[in-house]
């Protein structure tokens, strides 16, 4: 089967406005003419079909994005992830199963939305376990349930109340609130508008020394890319899988992905095991092989 990628058009760099505003031109589809040109795509590769898929649901996709924009990261950035996750639902997509193709594409694009918030913020700025992905993309939504909108720490009630509605440690909510609690300021920002002073003069050098610092931060480096490297080795499906999975706030059930890919969900489990497995044996042997070369 083709690809979309090439040949698609509409993109929210530059002007978003613009953008959002060319999007609701095109016309949303009865499930009727979804059909047709969903089985036009798959049995005779029309991109025009394509394509006129793809541009129906660009409002869906700017939805979902717009939903993740609590994370520092451009809209429009994550726009473009999420038209990818789009077009990959687009190209799996089998209209023989009777549902829209709405339903499938939501799992595609909020995956790859969230694996690029991963890719440019988690691993930059938090670990990576199970518990840190679920405070992550949880975090600020339970906040404004509980009232807690100031950045600030938490108080003791309120951290207690996070880490029992996320079940994980309350030292883990603070830490990551914490590293949530605002963007960043430049060290050379003035103490006041009306001083000519500024914070990195104030700031006292009670650090680890600079080889250490140097050190630290060659390891996590090459931890970093031994996950990116993990990952490519994964197939489209795996990778999905394993997103939906291990790595989303609320993971996705066997049944709901058995549905998606028309398989069992023992294979389903089945596949998230494997894939982890994968990522598991990469990482573990691109880390030995970097400990004999040095």
């Amino acid at each position: 089967m083709g690809t979309l990628a090439n040949d698609f058009n509409p993109t929210p760099e530059g002007n978003l406005s613009r953008y959002l505003q060319v999007i609701r031109r095109y016309p949303m589809l009865t499930f009727e003419e979804e059909q047709d040109l969903s089985t036009r795509w798959r049995q005779e590769e029309d991109h025009d079909a394509a394509h006129q898929l793809v541009n129906s649901h660009l409002r869906l996709v700017a939805k979902i994005a717009m939903g993740y924009r609590g994370y520092g990261l451009p809209v429009g950035e994550l726009i473009s992830e999420g038209n990818v996750g789009m077009m990959q639902a687009v190209k799996r997509f089998d209209p023989e199963r009777g549902f829209r193709l709405a339903t499938y594409a939501m799992w595609w694009i909020r995956a790859a939305i969230q694996e690029y918030i991963l890719h440019s913020w988690s691993l930059v700025k938090m670990g990576t376990t199970a518990a840190q992905k679920k405070l992550f993309f949880n975090l600020r939504r339970i906040k404004g349930e509980i009232e807690a909108i100031d950045d600030g720490d938490l108080s003791p009630a309120q951290t207690t109340e996070v880490a029992k509605r996320l079940n994980v440690p309350e030292h883990e909510v603070i830490n990551m609130n914490r590293r949530m609690a605002g963007p960043d300021h430049s060290l050379n920002s003035p103490l006041r508008d009306d001083s000519e002073g500024e914070w990195i003069d104030w700031l006292v050098d009670d650090s680890t020394d600079q080889e250490t610092l140097v050190g630290e931060q060659q390891e996590f480096s090459s931890r970093q890319q031994m996950l990116v490297g993990a990952m490519k080795c994964l197939t489209d499906r795996e990778r999905h899988i394993l997103t939906e999975r291990r790595l989303k706030d609320d993971p996705i059930t066997l049944q709901d992905l058995s549905t998606v890919y028309g398989i069992s969900r023992e294979r389903v489990r089945q596949i998230e095991v494997r894939a982890f497995e994968k990522v598991r044996k990469s990482v573990r042997g691109a880390a030995i092989r970097e400990h004999m070369v040095n």
